[in-house]
Parts: structure tokens; C-alpha cells; sequence
């Protein structure tokens, strides 16, 4: 573990030394159990609220969940939202009875300036298999996504592919997903789209995002 009372500067040096570590290859065995972790703010951004919410893989119902509250410590700045989220959210996963399979993160994973959103950076430091859900994307770019249900396209970087965006609802704005650690950007829409119901966000991160805000 690295410390979090730090500056921008010290933070961004932090990503760069951790990112080399991150594994983008599959690397996990039967999953029963994923988490999705949300992150909230109250009382004007001074106290952050992190949300874990644990589901069984196959049938998608909570099996736990946990809720951590700490005085936000670092500023907004794009890029750097783990500096901020992260103390919190582990926290929440102490508070857990068993650790989860895989995590689906509200965010990033490797479709990062610096390939280190907090999908990655949870991952890792968890060593836990971690893809980022990001409802609005932070770099790169892409080709317009099929109008249907479970179609994705590149998510690029120039030549680099960062992830992918994915329609998990046709017709309805897609979201952006990356592999954060020991998963690949291949398998990473296929894990969410196990996660998704009825609505646009896997039911993983939409329960934890309850959790988060409510």
C-alpha cells in the first residue's frame, strides 16, 4: 500500500510506478460472486461514501453488502478520482465477510491517460480481477456502436485499444469498459453483459450506486 495524503504531482508519479504492474491477461478461475463498488459524496463533496454491493455471478441477487464513510481528503481532478475514492472504498471491502470473485468499478480501468483509473487501481492493490464501468468516457476515441443490445466497438488510443464501448440497452447511450486487472479487454464486456438485466448499467454498479447515494 502506497499513501494517499499526497500531492497531484506525487499521485501521478504513483499511477506511472504502479501501472507496469497491471495485468491485462485472464487470470482468475470460476467466478460466484462479483462486487460492484460506487462511490458518493455528501454534505458538499467533504465526506465521501464508498458502496460495495456483492452478487452471486449466476443469478445476479445481493448476497452482502457494505457502506464506509470517511472525510474526502483529495480534490477533484480528472484523473486522479482513485486518489480520492479508493481510501474509501477499501473501507467498505474490509467490512465484507468474503471477498468478492471479480470487481465491476464505476469508472475507469485501463481507458486512462495513464492506463491507471480506479478499476486498475482497486485490482491491484486488492489483487483482485477488476474491470471499470464508465458511464462517460475520460480518452480515446471510437467508431459509432450498433444500435443493439450487447454490441461493442474499440475503444482506441491512436493505435493502442483501451477498452471498449458497449450498448447495453438498444438504443440507449453505451457505456465505456476497460480492464482494470488480470482481465482482458476481451473478456471485459462479456463479464458486464453477464451483469446486465433490464437497465443500462450492470446490476453490480447500479446496487452499489444505490448504496452509494441513498
Amino acid at each position: 500500500m502506497h499513501p494517499w495524503d499526497v500531492s497531484p504531482q506525487e499521485a501521478i508519479a504513483i499511477q506511472k510506478s504502479l501501472q507496469s504492474h497491471i495485468s491485462l491477461t485472464d487470470d482468475f478461475g470460476d467466478i460466484k460472486t462479483v462486487a460492484g463498488v460506487d462511490v458518493g459524496f455528501r454534505e458538499n463533496n467533504t465526506i465521501t461514501v464508498a458502496a460495495v454491493a456483492v452478487l452471486d455471478f449466476q443469478s445476479l441477487e445481493v448476497i452482502e453488502t457494505a457502506v464506509a464513510h470517511r472525510p474526502t481528503s483529495f480534490p477533484y481532478i480528472p484523473g486522479l478520482l482513485s486518489f480520492r475514492e479508493v481510501p474509501a472504498v477499501l473501507e467498505a471491502m474490509l467490512k465484507l465477510s468474503a471477498e468478492p470473485d471479480l470487481l465491476l468499478c464505476d469508472g475507469q480501468g485501463i481507458a486512462h491517460p495513464r492506463r491507471f483509473g480506479i478499476a486498475a487501481h482497486l485490482g491491484l492493490l486488492l489483487d483482485l480481477p477488476a474491470v471499470g464501468v464508465g458511464k462517460s468516457r475520460l480518452t480515446g476515441s471510437y467508431d459509432e456502436v450498433p444500435s443493439k443490445k450487447g454490441s461493442y466497438v474499440p475503444l482506441m488510443d491512436k493505435t493502442e485499444q483501451i477498452g471498449v464501448v458497449l450498448r447495453t440497452r438498444s438504443n440507449i447511450k453505451p457505456l465505456y469498459i476497460s480492464p482494470g486487472h488480470r482481465v482482458s479487454i476481451s473478456t471485459a464486456p462479456k463479464l458486464v453483459m453477464q451483469c446486465v438485466t433490464k437497465y443500462k448499467l450492470p446490476e453490480t454498479t447500479r446496487r452499489a450506486h444505490k448504496l452509494a447515494s441513498g
